[in-house]
């Protein structure tokens, strides 16, 4: 989920829903293109997506970056993306598509369960945040041909993704708040860049530095929010976040501030 501009917005491809406004779409294995949507994809992994995927896998969060994604630095931007790997097939099909079935598919990515819905957010100068939702099926897809109906918020709740909703979106605003280089003359690959990206990406590693190193005397953390992150994926990248933007741009939030 990103930032959009209103302007190139209104040029992309598809439909932008209105609030409220329904589409018919259904995905059944008995429809001739069941499956090519996931062959040669550019899709996005977001840090939930990560922290639930290596999960499912049962491999350690450095490992799943390892072998299923690629980093990349886009020109403009100061925080990689990280995408999945598409297998070195003829099609480039997806690396968990097997005998035509979603091999990860209760813990798919959150463009994957929201599809064919893309989600994205406007902010006007004052930072008020406008959520907007777009219908592009591609062309090859019959599902738009099918009788059942949605909206947008339906179609999420129906898809089980409203806990990938709201963390993605917390996600997004965070790198919305990231408009000037906050490395502090390092780079993107100095050492600040790789404690925000581990804190993102690597829910394994960051929860051994929170408990292992100094971070709990360093810091505020509620009692509540250090007993839940134990075991609790949601609440530790919930945290990740905070002190994201604690440690690049200074700002508090209830879970973390500085101590003393």
């Amino acid at each position: 989920m990103k930032v959009l501009d209103p302007e190139k917005a209104a040029k992309l491809p598809g439909k932008r829903l209105a609030p409220g406004e329904s589409f018919r779409f259904e995905c059944r294995p008995d429809l001739p293109c069941f499956g090519r949507c996931c062959r040669n994809l550019n899709l996005f992994l977001y840090p939930y997506d990560v922290a639930r995927l290596r999960k499912a896998l049962g491999i350690s969060s450095a490992e799943f970056i390892d072998r299923y994604t690629h980093v990349v630095l886009r020109p403009g931007s100061f925080f990689p993306d990280v995408l999945l790997a598409m297998e070195e097939n003829e099609e480039k099909t997806c690396p968990f598509l097997s005998g035509g079935a979603c091999t990860v598919y209760a813990d798919r990515p959150d463009a994957c369960r929201t599809f064919p819905v893309e989600m994205g957010f406007f902010l006007d100068e004052q930072g008020n945040r406008e959520e907007v939702a777009f219908f592009r099926p591609p062309d090859f897809c019959l599902g738009k041909d099918q009788e059942a109906e949605f909206t947008a918020a339906s179609w999420m709740e129906d898809q089980n993704a409203l806990v990938y909703h709201r963390m993605t979106l917390k996600w997004g605003e965070l790198l919305s708040m990231i408009t000037a280089d906050p490395w502090r003359g390092e780079g993107p690959e100095g050492p600040r860049a790789r404690m925000a990206f581990m804190a993102a990406y690597n829910p394994d590693e960051f929860r051994r530095f929170v408990k292992e190193s100094t971070f709990l005397q360093r810091h505020k953390v509620p009692r509540d929010v250090v007993k839940k992150i134990r075991t609790d994926d949601t609440e530790l990248l919930l945290l990740a976040m905070d002190w994201i933007r604690l440690f690049l741009l200074g700002v508090l939030s209830k879970r973390v501030k500085p101590a003393g």
